[in-house]
């Protein structure tokens, strides 16, 4: 499952649901939603229906109003089966010209200061915002939030809620990646608005990590803690607002799930494939695992592993949970061997959405196709420097049988990494 909700006009319309709390529950699917200006929808287009058919019942806009008059507000409801109430709280309150910075300048603690700003300038908004959502959203009248690109207004609320709610820092910095998915579309949206010009600012539409991680930690020096930020700066009770707010919005993690089913991968499917990996490494990112990073592999990639070997996808109740590849040949790891393995790369799970222990069914599953090969071994790598992937594998029943210190990944970097294998009956 991906939680980009598509749309033609939007491309950063998100579902936050699914997201795990420290108590075990989730928020739940449906209810809460954050977005790029929803000015863009376009009354009877299927962006339209799609919206609507969302069954929103309230739409927080944190933009200035100048920008609302510029660029437009959400369309009326066309009836009263979709109404729904509009409040506009623009939350930042002074402009910042993040063009006008020379390229030397690290977008990450420029960006982390002009969130604290916002966040001290903007406390009767965003305290308002926060009631709204703790008093809107429910499974019967879900909430959408949304600012310009969805990225920084957007991002910072996002943040101040996902935290109430008692999901962990690491989490909420990768929800406030995820903006990279859609950077690419923000991007050809302003080159269209300009004729066809490029952006002289340093990252237009990105969401590093580091943006997000030094925001957060800006709230801890100044306050305590976010929660100390929503008691001090905002003067709200913050015990009260999260109870409220995990009454409306979470449930219990589901105890049963569904079975996956698998199909193989097809040449259309490469750029689910890219999306997946990129947002793989998006979580690693937040983790601060380095490993992975997004748009190091394209859809020319995965055409070949189709070509030269096998990707198969995962499914749960018709979502996307997770994908391999299967190699016949890996010299780079490897070097010569005889035809005796299959070699799994790229083993990939849904972040936070896929069932619990497909990474383990995909391995069974790649192990079982090597096997109707008639193959007796299979072989993985990974990296010397990831500890705790290595554990994983071991637990799998596979072992370390060797070390290649300068392996070839066609990044234009060699790195280490372990040789793991596993006798298959």
């Amino acid at each position: 499952m991906d939680r980009h909700v598509p749309f033609d006009a939007l491309h950063n319309f998100r579902d936050l649901g699914g997201y795990r709390t420290a108590d075990g529950r989730r928020i739940r699917p449906g209810v809460l939603y954050r977005s790029d200006s929803l000015g863009k929808l376009t009354p009877g287009t299927p962006d339209w229906s799609r919206f609507l058919s969302l069954g929103i019942r309230t739409v927080i806009d944190l933009r200035y109003p100048w920008e609302i008059e510029r660029q437009g507000r959400i369309p009326a409801a066309d009836s009263h089966d979709h109404a729904y109430d509009y409040i506009n709280l623009s939350i930042e309150h002074r402009p910042y010209n993040q063009a006008a910075l020379p390229p030397e300048v690290d977008p990450g603690p420029y960006l982390a200061e002009r969130y604290l700003q916002v966040a001290e300038d903007g406390r009767k908004e965003i305290r308002e915002a926060l009631e709204r959502i703790a008093e809107a959203a429910s499974p019967a009248t879900p909430l959408v939030f949304h600012c310009a690109s969805g990225k920084d207004r957007t991002g910072e609320l996002a943040a101040l809620v996902l935290t109430l709610l008692g999901v962990d820092e690491r989490t909420i910095i990768e929800d406030f990646t995820l903006t990279e998915l859609a950077a690419p579309a923000l991007l050809a949206d302003w080159q269209a608005r300009n004729n066809g010009q490029s952006p002289t600012w340093l990252g237009f539409g990105r969401a590093p990590a580091s943006v997000m991680r030094g925001f957060l930690g800006l709230l801890k020096e100044r306050y305590g803690s976010v929660e100390g930020y929503v008691t001090q700066a905002l003067g709200m009770d913050t015990e009260s607002l999260s109870a409220k707010l995990a009454a409306n919005l979470l449930e219990p993690a589901p105890t049963t799930h569904p079975p996956l089913t698998y199909r193989r991968a097809e040449p259309q499917d490469a750029e689910l494939l890219v999306r997946l990996r990129d947002s793989v490494a998006l979580w690693m990112l937040a983790r601060n695992i380095d490993q992975w990073k997004p748009s190091e592999k394209d859809a020319t990639h995965f055409r070949t592993r189709m070509t030269e070997g096998e990707v198969w996808l995962a499914y749960a109740d018709g979502h996307l949970a997770g994908a391999y590849e299967l190699w016949w040949s890996d010299e780079a790891a490897w070097g010569p061997r005889p035809t005796d393995a299959g070699y799994i790369h790229r083993l990939m799970t849904t972040p936070h959405l896929a069932p619990p222990n497909t990474g383990g069914a995909l391995l069974t599953h790649a192990e079982s196709r090597i096997t109707s090969t008639g193959r007796p071994y299979a072989r993985l790598d990974c990296l010397s420097t990831n500890p705790r992937l290595r554990t994983y594998y071991e637990t799998a029943g596979y072992t370390v049988v060797g070390e290649q210190p300068a392996k070839d990944g066609g990044l234009g970097s060699p790195y280490a990494v372990t040789l793991l294998e596993k006798r298959l009956r």
